[in-house]
């Protein structure tokens, strides 16, 4: 039997902590490694218990879980953490932020516990995390703010069909809607995400997201 996922809980509302922490702990593929109540010290007792996977709350005291998650898990971070955001949804903002930050997903803290749960395991398998529904709501409002770069869309190295794929993940849509949109299989799918994270040297489905709209490929 594999060894149990670690998670750090961070979260500075007792009550919120406690509740994700009894929810995870009850699982037998999960183990809770630790908890705090604000981003300063999960970067502490991340870089102490080394977890699997941080839940991370966005808006917290001395250091808030943007920042936090930028320390843990953004560019040039030596041994990088994986970072699930909670958040409420009127603060759509911040886990924009939080993505760019580093964060391999984010789910709204109203999620029932199983959504929860696939979030945690889905992340500590490397994937990333997004709601389809949430994505594009979050991605529609804050595309603004993602400049695009001066290059052409010609230059992307990627195949018409990659391209394609690229521009439906930006528009929020799962593999298996993908699939359905151009008349595939998952498993199609599946290989054609993980050529365009190759060629493109990006780490998951958010960094696709952003690297489409920065290079046009959306607006």
């Amino acid at each position: 039997m594999s060894a149990p996922v670690r998670v750090l809980v961070c979260d500075d509302q007792v009550l919120i902590r406690t509740g994700l922490a009894t929810i995870i702990d009850a699982q037998p593929d999960l183990e809770v490694a630790g908890e705090c109540g604000d981003g300063q010290a999960a970067v502490d007792l991340a870089g102490e218990l080394r977890p699997d996977v941080v839940v991370m709350d966005v808006r917290m005291p001395v250091l808030d879980g943007i920042e936090a998650t930028r320390l843990l898990a953004g560019a040039g971070v030596a041994h990088p953490v994986k970072v699930l955001v909670v958040t409420t949804f009127n603060l759509d903002e911040y886990v924009y932020e939080a993505l760019r930050a580093g964060a391999s997903g984010f789910l709204l803290k109203d999620a029932p516990p199983d959504r929860l749960l696939h979030g945690i395991r889905t992340v500590a398998m490397g994937a990333a995390l997004l709601d389809p529904d949430v994505t594009r709501r979050l991605v529609g409002q804050y595309a603004a703010r993602i400049r695009p770069t001066r290059g052409n869309s010609n230059d992307i190295p990627l195949t018409p069909r990659e391209t394609e794929v690229l521009r439906l993940i930006a528009d929020g849509l799962s593999n298996s809607e993908i699939a359905a949109a151009l008349v595939i299989s998952p498993e199609t799918v599946k290989t054609f995400v993980s050529r365009i994270l190759t060629k493109l040297d990006l780490r998951d489905r958010v960094q696709a997201v952003v690297y489409a709209y920065r290079h046009g490929l959306v607006t």
